[in-house]
C-alpha cells in the first residue's frame, strides 16, 4: 500500500490530520465530512498507529491502482478474472514485519463509527482460508467485530469463505484464517470480485500486479497473505455463535443483530508504523467496492442480449447496488426493453436499471438525468415488475427481500433518431 500511497499523494487530495482524534466517533465525524478524500490521521488517542482511509473511494483511484481509465475498469476486470497469475514470491512474515508478544486487538486503532454500532469494527480486513478439502485458498472480505483483545465476530454470507467454515464445522474442526489489513488497492479489488469458487482472488489481484504480486508466509498457520500493514493469524471456531450487531450497511441504514462465528486471534504482526485502513460504512469506499466487481457480471448478461453494449455502472447514488445504468449502440427498436430484462436477471439486488445510447456519460449523473428528461415516454419506456426477488439491504424490501423493479428505456427511437441528436456534441 505504501507505494500507492506516494502516487495518492502526487495525483489526488491527501490531507493529513495531525490533531489528536479518538477511534471512538470522532474518525467517522472527519469521514463523513470528506467522503472523497484521502485521510491520515497521524495523532489518534487509542493507539501509536495511523489511520488512513479512502484509497479506493473513488472511481478515479480504483483505476489508477489498476493501471487503466475509468470506463475500462470493467473490461480489465474481466481480463483479470479470466486470466489469474499464480503467486510465485512468497516472503516469510519474519522477515518485514514485528511481531505482539500477545495479541491485543485494542493497540489497533479500530474505529466505532455510529453511537448504535455493536462496538468497534475493522471495515477493510480480507480474511484468507483454505478449502478444509481441497485446499483452494479465498481471499475475501468481511466486517469484523472487536470482542476482545483475542475475539472477533465476523458477519459471513453464504458464499466461499462460509462453505468452507461449514465443511470444517461437520468435521468439528477449527478453520484457520489470516486477516490482512492495509493492502495495494488491486490487491483490495480482487478480493471482493465475484469468482467461482474454484479461483483464487489472490491469483486475480496478481494479474492486477501483472504477475509482480508477492505473498507473505504466515507463522502458525499454513496460509500465504497478500502483503498488508496488519496481518493477523487465528482460527474460526467450530459451533460458537455470538451476537453481531448492530452495524451501518451499504444503504446508510441499520443491519439487525444476528449470531454470528467467532475468530480467535493467536498472532498479530504488523509493519514499522503501521497504517491501519478503515473504510466508512456506506461512504463511496465502501460502496464501490462491493458493488463494482459486480458490474462484469451485468455486462456480460447484457452483451449475450445485445452485442453492441458499450458499458455498464452501478451508480453511487444507488449505493453501487440497487440502481445500474447500461450503454448501448442500439439497433433494433427493442434493444432497450431487452436489455433491461437482462441486468434485472444478472443482479438480483438490482431495484432499478436505466439503459441509453452511447452518446450519453453513464458515469454522469446529470448525463443520466438528461436521458430521462427527453428521451422518455413514461406510458411506453417505464417497465415495471412487482413482487420481484430484490436485496434485503433495500429498506423497501420486505424481510425475504420481495419489492418491485422498474426498468427505464431512455434510448432514442430509431425512427426519430435526427430529433434527438445533442447538437452540442455534433458541432
Amino acid at each position: 500500500m505504501r507505494e500507492f500511497l506516494g502516487i495518492l499523494e502526487g495525483e489526488f487530495n491527501v490531507i493529513k490530520i495531525e490533531d489528536e482524534i479518538s477511534t471512538k466517533y470522532e474518525v467517522a465525524k472527519v469521514l463523513r465530512d470528506r467522503p472523497k478524500d484521502v485521510i491520515i490521521f497521524e495523532n489518534i488517542k487509542e493507539s501509536d498507529m495511523k489511520i488512513i482511509s479512502g484509497i479506493c473511494n473513488t472511481r478515479e483511484k480504483i483505476a489508477r491502482g489498476i493501471s487503466v481509465t475509468v470506463p475500462q475498469i470493467t473490461k480489465k476486470i474481466m481480463e483479470a478474472t479470466g486470466n489469474p497469475i499464480k503467486v510465485e514470491k512468497i516472503e516469510s512474515v519474519k522477515n518485514s514485519y514485528i511481531t505482539q508478544k500477545e495479541p491485543d486487538l485494542s493497540q489497533i486503532p479500530v474505529p466505532t463509527y455510529y453511537r448504535k454500532d455493536g462496538g468497534a469494527y475493522i471495515t477493510a480486513g480480507v480474511v484468507i482460508a483454505k478449502d478444509p478439502e481441497t485446499g483452494i485458498r479465498n481471499a475475501s472480505i468481511h466486517r469484523m467485530l472487536v470482542n476482545s483483545k483475542n475475539r472477533l465476530g465476523i458477519r459471513i454470507v453464504p458464499r466461499n469463505l462460509y462453505t468452507y467454515y461449514k465443511k470444517a464445522e461437520e468435521m468439528d474442526k477449527t478453520l484457520e484464517v489470516a486477516i490482512a489489513i492495509g493492502m495495494h488497492p488491486a490487491t483490495l479489488l480482487a478480493t471482493t470480485t465475484s469468482v467461482p469458487i474454484t479461483t483464487d482472488e489472490l491469483e486475480v489481484a496478481n494479474n492486477f500486479h501483472n504477475g509482480n504480486m508477492k505473498l507473505i508466509e504466515c507463522e502458525t498457520v499454513d496460509l500465504e497473505v497478500p502483503e498488508a500493514e496488519i496481518i493477523m493469524e487465528g482460527k474460526l471456531l467450530p459451533h460458537v455463535r455470538e451476537p453481531e450487531g448492530p452495524f451501518v450497511d451499504l444503504t446508510d441504514t441499520y443491519d439487525v443483530i444476528r449470531n454470528e462465528p467467532i475468530i480467535e486471534i493467536d498472532k498479530i504482526h504488523y509493519k514499522e508504523n503501521p497504517y491501519y485502513h478503515a473504510i466508512m460504512p456506506a461512504g463511496f469506499e465502501h460502496r464501490l467496492l462491493q458493488g463494482l466487481p459486480q458490474e462484469p457480471r451485468i455486462y456480460n448478461a447484457v452483451l449475450n442480449t445485445v452485442p453492441t453494449v458499450q458499458n455498464v455502472v452501478l451508480t453511487e447514488g444507488g449505493c453501487c447496488w440497487l440502481h445500474a445504468a447500461v450503454s448501448i449502440k442500439k439497433q433494433t427498436q427493442g434493444d432497450g426493453k431487452n436489455v433491461i430484462m437482462a441486468a434485472l436477471a444478472a443482479h438480483p439486488s438490482l431495484k432499478h436499471a436505466i439503459v441509453v445510447d452511447e452518446d450519453i456519460d453513464i458515469f454522469n449523473p446529470e448525463d443520466l438525468e438528461y436521458a430521462i428528461a427527453t428521451r422518455v415516454k413514461g406510458d411506453e419506456d417505464i417497465m415495471i415488475v412487482p413482487g420481484a426477488r430484490g436485496s434485503s439491504l433495500d429498506p423497501c424490501a420486505t424481510p425475504d427481500g420481495t419489492t418491485t423493479k422498474v426498468g427505464v428505456d431512455a434510448t432514442k427511437p430509431l425512427d426519430k433518431k435526427e430529433k434527438f441528436e445533442r447538437v452540442s456534441f455534433s458541432e
